[in-house]
């Protein structure tokens, strides 16, 4: 057989779904997700405040976040609503809604108690313990306004906007909390999206009606790097740190330490525009290296809409990768890091990935080990930013499926027909979070959803494999451990998880790591490569369970 023939058999062979592998999967031995929110006491609603002049943030907010803000050992949620603006007067009173996890499969919503129902127009959350005082902290992004909640530790937050020196004038959308400068403090990156203002709202009309313009016409507006000072204030150094590109219309960062040089980089989808990958020159400054790494633009060279992205190693080579959801017929970034500064878009050597996302809109995205086998698998929600799409494109809906792919060696498989009825489910999906909120060893997921009620969908026979739980506690380092490298052997080959700071689409997630083991018995050696250099080393540990790692002790 001739190489041009090869190659061809390869690609149907990657085109045509494995069902071999699904049709193995029995009801036994399959995971799947269930929708317990009914069951779970969530009662709360995003309200998006659709109007008919099509106000642009009224399609793109819609977060939420995960946390165990009682520190109590169970996450608890939080979600993100629109309000009172210039531009949006709610009929009725609107609030975000913070929910206690009742330790019993139900949640009791505690907003008015902890005093964080928010103001303006919402977007998204990201949290953090920014103090190392051991409570996590709340960060809340909008359109005009934005909020830094300090958890007091007797299950009240303070607002300490103004104290603390945060200011994002005009919208921003998601934020990672991480330390790019290695002093053991939480620092805060913040996205901002476009100018604008309900004066600029101009019509943006197809088949005759009025919907929601695409960013491509707005000017863009920068995003923001605080410096957490370490005594509960910080300094806005986005212009002396080089992040303050006046042209970026960035939706979503994470932040991951991408060339293995101990400082931690920045990566940021923008809208329509070319995305920005800040490699940290450890001096206090950044440098976007997007266009040398290949990160900024398709392979035809075309700015993208950016919105949900996500870090992990994907491979297992060491190397932390990058996933980028995109808009419909944009189809959705895979980039494999070659060198830690160079990267190649594996799309086209995952198929299954490129089918699947030919005609969807991707909002929040997760890396994740679904099933505990210890690679990390994918899962993105979706749905389009305008809800008058299908009148103008056949192939194209406004509420779509979310998409679930099994990692095999390398090679994601779309599951998503075998994961549950959930992801039979048509959404207006935006931010994702994940965490395990019932403690039984298997990651769940949160579905924020714009103008719908949320979803959370607990994991059915992910804990089937052997597990171990981390918790982690930075002394020299933050105290959450964000950029912290884990590394252990599954079946003979090494993994590797790296802690990143952000991630996802407005959407933020349990701190805590779960290590899956497949059918292996033993740990063996696990390695956690601190921020600051410090190595712990952990062996044979009693699995099924979750243990607290202190650093340095």
């Amino acid at each position: 057989m001739n190489h041009c023939r090869w190659n061809v058999l390869k690609l149907i062979l990657f085109w045509i779904p494995p069902l071999c592998t699904l049709l193995s999967l029995s009801s036994e031995n399959r995971v799947v997700f269930e929708n317990v929110t009914e069951k779970t006491g969530i009662t709360w609603v995003h309200e998006n405040g659709m109007s008919p002049e099509r106000y642009l943030p009224e399609t793109m907010n819609g977060g939420c976040a995960f946390l165990d803000y009682d520190n109590d050992g169970w996450v608890d949620i939080y979600f993100v609503n629109s309000g009172t603006s210039a531009f949006y007067k709610p009929k009725k009173p609107l609030r975000n809604a913070l929910y206690r996890n009742n330790r019993d499969g139900t949640f009791t919503d505690v907003t008015e108690k902890a005093g964080v129902p928010g103001r303006g127009f919402g977007m998204g959350a990201a949290v953090g313990d920014y103090n190392n005082d051991g409570w996590t902290d709340l960060y809340v992004t909008g359109v005009e306004t934005s909020i830094l909640y300090q958890n007091i530790g007797n299950g009240t937050f303070r607002d300490v906007t103004v104290h603390s020196g945060i200011s994002t004038p005009g919208w921003s959308t998601s934020a990672a909390w991480f330390d790019y400068n290695n002093d053991g403090n939480l620092d805060l990156f913040v996205c901002g999206f476009v100018t604008w203002r309900p004066e600029l709202n101009i019509y943006c009309g197809n088949v005759g009606l009025r919907g929601y313009c695409i960013p491509e016409i707005f000017e863009g507006g920068q995003s923001w790097l605080f410096r957490n000072n370490g005594d509960g204030s910080f300094t806005d150094v986005s212009k002396e740190a080089g992040i303050a590109n006046p042209e970026g219309k960035g939706l979503g960062v994470v932040a991951a330490d991408i060339n293995d040089d101990g400082w931690m980089d920045i990566f940021e989808a923008n809208d329509t525009v070319p995305n920005y990958l800040y490699k940290n020159n450890g001096d206090g400054t950044f440098q976007d290296i997007g266009l040398f790494a290949d990160v900024a633009f398709s392979r035809e060279g075309k700015a993208r809409s950016g919105m949900g992205v996500d870090a992990q190693d994907y491979d297992d080579d060491g190397r932390v990768d990058l996933f980028v959801a995109n808009i419909d017929h944009e189809f959705f970034s895979v980039y494999r890091n070659l060198d830690g500064e160079i990267f190649e878009d594996a799309a086209l050597m995952t198929p299954q990935i490129t089918r699947a996302t030919r005609f969807m809109s991707g909002w929040g995205v997760r890396f994740f080990d679904y099933d505990n086998d210890g690679d990390h698998d994918l899962v993105v929600l979706n749905g389009h930013p305008d809800d008058l799409v299908a009148r103008y494109q056949s192939a194209v809906a406004y509420r779509e499926k979310p998409l679930m792919f099994e990692n095999v060696e390398g090679v994601y498989r779309d599951v998503g027909d075998v994961s549950g009825s959930p992801f039979q489910k048509l959404y207006s999906g935006r931010g994702l979070g994940l965490a395990d909120y019932d403690n039984d060893g298997d990651y769940d997921l949160l579905f924020c959803n714009n103008g719908e009620p949320p979803a959370l969908l607990r994991n059915e026979g992910g804990n089937r494999n052997h597990w171990l739980g981390l918790k982690l506690v930075g002394r020299k380092s933050n105290r959450n451990g964000i950029g912290a490298k884990i590394s252990y052997s599954v079946s003979g080959k090494r993994r590797f998880h790296y802690v990143s700071g952000g991630g996802s689409y407005l959407s933020s997630q349990d701190h805590r790591v779960i290590l899956g083991f497949g059918k292996q018995e033993k740990t063996g050696e696990i390695r956690i490569l601190w921020p600051s250099g410090t190595v712990a080393v952990l062996k044979d540990v009693e699995m099924g369970r979750y243990i607290e790692v202190v650093e340095g002790g």
